[in-house]
């Protein structure tokens, strides 16, 4: 068995390293540190944090890099630049590059959303996150806990973060098919009251 590689806790050693966005990460890293923060390596990506709370992170995929600011719903966006990765994203949103140029012609932007990042971490202002009872239950879901009082008890007994994580996880599935199977799958793990990553 091969050992599992690990991303390097040295930032240097991450922008070193790194092979994809390799010029874009270098360029977002020099914008971030003209802003003081404090440059750690978080969930293998380069974070900068103030006061040890998370203001945003570098990160990349296959189609584009990203700045991703932790609470970027409440950042000003007129120009609607900031794009939320999915509609059960609540707090985070992400800036989007595809190349160099793209972020050198942007650098004013990136640096005034910075700004307002930070002051928001020192106004202590928070998302307001939706509670677990405005989440939508999937109906095949909906069927077996009223089929089954057992299981509704159980999963009425599971933590919010618990009972969110199954409610995105059945209704993540685009088909309907696929829905049942997962729940029928996590069904036992439910009875037991376990939560869907435990």
């Amino acid at each position: 068995m091969k050992p599992k590689k690990t991303m390097p806790n040295d930032p240097n050693a991450f922008f070193e390293k790194t092979k994809t966005w390799k010029s874009e990460f270098q360029i977002l890293r020099s914008i971030a540190l003209e802003t003081k923060l404090v440059e750690e390596i978080k969930w293998g990506q380069p974070c900068y944090t103030y006061n040890g709370q998370n203001v945003f992170l570098i990160h990349g995929f296959k189609e584009y890099c990203a700045l991703l600011f932790f609470k970027g719903a409440l950042l000003k966006d007129p120009k609607k630049i900031l794009i939320q990765q999915s509609k059960n994203v609540q707090s985070a949103r992400q800036m989007r590059f595809q190349n160099p140029s793209e972020i050198k012609k942007l650098k004013s932007t990136i640096l005034s959303f910075i700004k307002e990042a930070i002051q928001l971490e020192k106004s202590g202002k928070k998302v307001v996150m939706k509670k677990t009872s405005e989440y939508e239950v999937p109906e095949e879901f909906l069927r077996h806990l009223e089929s089954n009082p057992k299981l509704h008890t159980a999963f009425l007994s599971l933590t919010p973060g618990r009972q969110r994580g199954y409610l995105l996880h059945f209704s993540g599935a685009k088909r309907s098919e696929t829905r049942e199977e997962r729940i029928n799958k996590q069904i036992p793990n439910i009875l037991i009251g376990k939560g869907l990553n435990d």
